[in-house]
């Protein structure tokens, strides 16, 4: 491998919100030569909507992006049980608005797409490249294969090409996802053609039953209404335990029927069961849940490095993935930066042990969280549904102030200067 000089190359594997942020920060650093590949034939981004807290921003202000991300304020939250609709709890204000103006919102994922990829230098992404696999090639770098034929070489490998990674497959091959039988079907229509069904619309609210929930939200700034665009809603129902598909290896984005999602949601109030119907037939994506174990490490082979959704299969448990993998992004050139301005020297080896030091105890700490309340919620089967949703609310920190604000109101450059100030008190 060569030193750090202007023709050192990274490649990027995946082209989501991990590996566009990873993009963006990675190549603001002049001796670095970055190329994202990603499988799809152009810009593509599979789902509905996405939510963007404190922590969301905090990022994207880094990244620059900040201001081509809007949407829907999560004002007026609702959560309601999902038999008869009664209301449980309602939260009048934005989350964290007291930390960032801006507060929690729910974006259409295209729009955070389009954010990210308005800051990736042009030519930076090549489009119809799925990878097939990476093999170290020694002092040349890895070998990347992909399935239309090409080859090329990188002296870094950043994975961020999700939950069936195959970075992640090539270093850690014993590692396996597994189904969980979490099931989501999401779709967006307009808002106005919900408005005549009550508490539906107005807001964002969650209906909850034992096996499953409803998700409804708005997805748009009203700036952009009023730019004639058009004002659409999110509709996202999920079942918990759905039967695994044997030989399936695709499980986001499959087409679904209106008969095959209302055929899970009989047992819902009835406005829910209304707002379903509405929904024209083909616009149903189906969305399965697959999650592992993280690795012991998310580096490897001291030139590859996993970030986003490819370091820990946990299948949006703190709905807050996108986040995750663009601090994943910009911490990685940071400490690229660090090792570079310390040495002439290759600095990848140092630089990926930084990114590791920081941002592997983080995703330990959501594992034994997520661990610590599985044996909670798996005592649902003899309460009753209020129980339930105190259980529940207890493991998503609702009710309790600041119970997950490691995650929502992280403030990613105060973990790196935090970590830079560590680094200075330790030479001192």
């Amino acid at each position: 491998m060569g030193s750090y000089q202007p023709e050192t190359t990274v490649a990027i594997i995946g082209g989501g919100p991990a590996g566009l942020a990873a993009a963006i920060a990675l190549s603001n650093l002049p001796y670095l030569s970055v190329t994202v590949y990603e499988r799809n034939p152009e810009p593509r981004e599979v789902g509905a909507g996405l939510s963007l807290s404190y922590n969301a921003w905090k990022v994207l202000d880094l990244l620059g992006a900040a201001d081509g991300v809007k949407g829907s304020s999560k004002h007026d939250t609702r959560h309601r049980n999902g038999h008869n609709g009664e209301l449980v709890l309602f939260q009048p204000w934005p989350e964290n608005a007291n930390l960032d103006k801006r507060g929690s919102i729910r974006a259409r994922r295209i729009r955070l797409q389009a954010g990210l990829l308005a800051k990736v230098p042009e030519g930076t992404i090549r489009y119809g490249k799925k990878l097939i696999s990476a093999k170290d090639a020694g002092d040349s770098g890895v070998r990347l294969s992909f399935e239309d034929g090409t080859e090329t070489l990188a002296d870094l490998v950043v994975g961020a090409d999700g939950i069936r990674s195959i970075v992640r497959k090539t270093l850690y091959p014993d590692l396996k996802i597994h189904f969980t039988g979490n099931t989501v079907w999401r779709t967006l229509v307009p808002r106005a053609t919900l408005a005549h069904i009550p508490d539906i619309s107005n807001g964002t609210s969650w209906w909850y039953v034992k096996g499953g929930h409803v998700f409804l939200s708005g997805v748009d700034d009203p700036s952009e209404i009023e730019a004639g665009g058009e004002d659409l809603f999110e509709l996202s129902v999920r079942s918990y335990h759905e039967p695994d598909v044997p030989g399936r290896t695709v499980s986001w984005g499959i087409p679904a029927t209106n008969e095959r999602v209302q055929a899970r949601f009989v047992h819902y109030d009835q406005r829910v069961r209304d707002a379903i119907a509405t929904v024209p037939e083909g616009s149903w994506k189906e969305f399965a849940g697959f999650a592992g174990p993280g690795p012991e490490k998310i580096t490897g082979w001291d030139k590859l490095v996993l970030i986003g959704d490819a370091s820990h299969p946990l299948h949006g448990a703190f709905g807050s993935g996108a986040t995750f993998g663009m601090e994943d992004g910009w911490i990685l050139a940071q400490a690229i930066e660090l090792e570079h301005n310390r040495s002439s020297e290759n600095v990848i080896v140092p630089a990926l042990q930084v990114f590791e030091e920081i941002r592997l105890p983080y995703y330990q700490k959501m594992y034994a969280y997520l661990n610590d309340q599985l044996g909670r919620v798996n005592k649902a089967g003899d309460q009753t549904i209020e129980e339930v949703l105190e259980a529940r609310f207890k493991t998503l920190g609702i009710n309790q102030e600041d119970k997950l604000a490691w995650i929502y109101k992280h403030d990613i450059g105060k973990v790196w200067s935090d970590y830079l100030k560590g680094v200075k008190e330790a030479l001192d």
